[in-house]
């Protein structure tokens, strides 16, 4: 029973709700993040902790989860048990684990951490595990344990030091490499492409589907002798307004649909998930049929989401300059509104004056949001770096207020905007999770009671 032993060196029982074992893991480690894998990979050992199936490891600094759910559709279709690891959650922990599509139950991991809490204590060799490694461990145990055909694994941060990289990649997918968290990775796109390239494995396939990446990641591939698969060489993508199409080593597929998942940044990932199933094409066939459904049915909350209704609501997980850009093209291809309404909240550790730079001339009245962590830079932080950029004088009249959390702030835009207007939530998964912890907001109920 999992209340019934006592967590070692106190007179505690185990924790038995997913709460109170994400409080415990709070409590464990004195930094938030410590790169490196010698404390994790030793608990993991002490675990026996093993896959008997396919693993495909997904690092970037962008796109990582769009591709690692279009992985997951396209096996989903082709019939495989599929278990995906993603991080952080938008709203509930239990949204880290999918178990064939579906979210695993906050019940079915209190085992798996009670597993990692016996290993990390064995015989008083006690290893101390931050919060990311000590989940990881136990939803990677999870994962294992779950009679997977193939267990598809976002990286974290990074990729060299990661806790996931603990597991042999089957086949690796860099996606974009791009400047973000450089305390950590390095201050430029080479260090941090080589941070990246540490998910490799000699011998086995690794897909890069930055079309331009860092020499640090090819010359990686070559010096370990990886099996190199490289956006424009060994496989691309070709489309119109209707349809597109991919080739890679010896296939092509031809007349698909464009992804479910919004945005023109997703044919890229697209490209980069189908090149990998296609280099493991020995172990994991997949029929075009599962492909074109794959492609079809595909969800992935918080990713340019487009909730119907009016004003039209966008909800992007948007945090660094990259990704900023491509949601600033993605909004822009939408056409025409009144009005813009901004909800925006991050970390205070982010590059945030080319973010909102970037995005300022779509953005006609900016709500800034404060966030339930101590990372986050606040709505009054926030407000004095837009207000110290070129943009907010420009001469366009931009107003600005600031708010408590996202749901307020989201309030008080519903409020102010038009039924033509737009309102986009953006910034830190903190940000969007905080609008949707409630159920997607039915923003155009307000329009529809006047």
């Amino acid at each position: 029973m999992a209340g019934s032993a006592t967590i070692a060196g106190s007179m505690h029982t185990y924790p038995q709700t997913l709460e109170g074992w994400l409080a415990h893991c709070e409590r464990l480690h004195a930094k938030n993040i410590d790169m490196g894998l010698a404390r994790v990979g030793e608990v993991a050992r002490r675990m026996a902790l093993r896959f008997d199936c396919p693993v495909i490891t997904v690092a970037g600094t962008n796109g990582k989860g769009s591709t690692c759910a279009l992985l997951e559709a396209v096996a989903l279709e082709a019939g495989y048990r599929t278990g995906v690891y993603s991080s952080p959650h938008l709203v509930h922990f239990e949204e880290r684990c999918r178990i064939r599509g579906e979210i695993v139950d906050a019940a079915a991991l209190i085992a798996h951490f009670e597993a990692v809490e016996r290993a990390r204590t064995l015989d008083g060799a006690e290893v101390s595990l931050t919060y990311f490694e000590f989940t990881t461990l136990a939803i990677l145990r999870l994962m294992s344990q779950s009679r997977l055909d193939v267990a598809i694994l976002e990286v974290g941060l990074g990729g060299r030091l990661d806790a996931t990289n603990i597991i042999d990649a089957d086949c690796a997918v860099i996606t974009s490499v791009d400047i973000d968290h450089v305390e950590f990775l390095g201050p430029d796109r080479e260090s941090i492409g080589r941070e990246k390239a540490g998910i490799m494995r000699a011998g086995r396939p690794v897909v890069v589907s930055d079309p331009v990446p860092p020499q640090s990641v090819i010359d990686h591939a070559q010096q370990i002798g990886a099996d190199l698969w490289r956006f424009g060489q060994d496989f691309n993508y070709s489309g119109d307004k209707q349809q597109w199409s991919w080739a890679g080593r010896g296939r092509r597929y031809a007349g698909l649909a464009y992804p479910a998942l919004r945005g023109a940044n997703q044919l890229i990932n697209a490209a980069g998930a189908l090149a990998a199933l296609e280099a493991l094409r020995q172990r994991l066939p997949v029929t075009a049929q599962a492909v074109r459904l794959g492609l079809a049915r595909v969800e992935l909350p918080g990713r340019f989401q487009v909730v119907p209704g009016q004003p039209a609501l966008v909800l992007d997980v948007a945090h660094n300059p990259h990704s900023v850009a491509a949601l600033t093209a993605n909004l822009d291809a939408m056409g025409y509104f009144p009005t813009t309404h901004a909800v925006f909240g991050a970390m205070a550790d982010k590059d945030l004056a080319p973010m909102l730079e970037k995005i300022a001339p779509l953005i006609d009245r900016w709500y800034f949001t404060d966030l339930p962590t101590p990372r986050a830079e606040s709505a009054a932080g926030l407000q004095q770096k837009w207000q110290a950029l070129p943009a907010a004088g420009a001469g366009r009249k931009v107003a600005t207020s600031l708010h408590a959390s996202p749901e307020e702030a989201l309030r008080a835009a519903v409020e102010a905007a038009d039924p033509t207007d737009r309102i986009v939530v953006f910034g830190s998964f903190y940000t969007v999770g905080g609008v949707l912890k409630n159920g997607v907001p039915r923003l155009h109920a307000k329009h529809l009671d006047a």
